[in-house]
């Protein structure tokens, strides 16, 4: 029987969802065409690739084997065809970005403004997640590029280029201004409400690991996942929250928040760009990395 390379890129889809429906939605096939293909492809091996399961399949000791060694092929084909299109001036695309919704707006707008004028006709997707979440979708291939706050976990499959350093504060309104005068040492923050983004974000493992070098350990009166409504409730007089400087200028310009130096300073971390290690990007992110690297 003829194993063509369809019946390995289902498989290869297949185990990335670790469901025949949602591979087959994700390729427009049918359910049944999906079916057939792994069937035929176990046939022809001579042996189970799928555990089928309740909540979908999962690969068997043979089938992880497999998998290795076409995500391999899969990998190769792939930066082939980006390769041919990194050489063309295209007239359509997609572009599609994982980046936090702050990220998204304080970094990343500038430059999609100017891709956008110099490529109107490719579409731009922005995902906004937690960073563990980003991640997953740029190895499963569903996102092309991220923009993520840094630090985060080394990994070898990633390529982290660095844009913008940025500087994080501790910040209050009048009232907790006034109450430290602008300054107060790290453990003396105990003794007021703290505002912190909630767990998991690579700004609040920074905040910890910052606080766990100094042997402090500091519990926030509230957590809160977006960082909009952190700086809202700061300013709104709830407590001192821990914020971005380069993220919150117009606010501390107009005074609706002060930022309040702490002792002993919080090291500065930066912005990365982050792309696959073993796919050259398509036309899109490397314009848009032009775009970035060299303005």
């Amino acid at each position: 029987m003829n194993i063509n390379y369809e019946s390995y890129k289902i498989f290869y889809q297949v185990a990335l969802c670790q469901s025949i429906s949602k591979a087959a939605e994700k390729m427009m096939l049918s359910q049944p065409a999906v079916t057939w293909h792994i069937k035929n492809l176990e046939d022809h091996l001579g042996t189970p690739l799928f555990i089928r399961t309740k909540k979908g399949v999962l690969l068997t000791e043979q089938g992880q084997v497999l998998f290795q060694y076409v995500k391999v092929g899969i990998d190769s084909f792939t930066n082939g065809e980006n390769a041919i299109t990194n050489m063309k001036n295209l007239d359509f695309g997609l572009l599609r970005i994982g980046a936090s919704t702050t990220v998204s707006q304080h970094v990343l707008m500038p430059y999609l403004k100017l891709f956008h004028e110099k490529f109107p006709n490719i579409e731009i997707n922005i995902v906004n997640d937690l960073t563990e979440n980003l991640i997953h979708e740029l190895r499963n291939g569903n996102l092309d590029v991220l923009f993520l706050n840094m630090p985060m976990g080394n990994a070898k499959d990633l390529i982290v280029k660095k844009i913008t350093t940025v500087q994080d504060i501790f910040v209050g309104n009048k009232k907790f201004y006034d109450l430290t005068q602008g300054k107060i040492r790290l453990e003396d923050l105990e003794k007021y409400p703290l505002l912190f983004q909630k767990n998991p974000s690579n700004t609040r493992r920074f905040l910890e690991s910052y606080l766990k070098a100094h042997h402090i350990e500091l519990i926030p009166k509230m957590e809160i996942v977006s960082y909009n409504l952190i700086m809202d409730f700061v300013k709104n007089g709830f407590g001192i929250g821990y914020a971005t400087k380069e993220f919150i200028k117009k606010e501390l310009e107009d005074k609706s928040l002060y930022e309040l130096a702490v002792i002993p300073s919080i090291p500065t971390r930066f912005i990365g760009l982050v792309t696959l290690n073993n796919k050259i990007p398509n036309f899109s992110v490397h314009k848009l990395m032009e775009l970035i690297f060299n303005s």
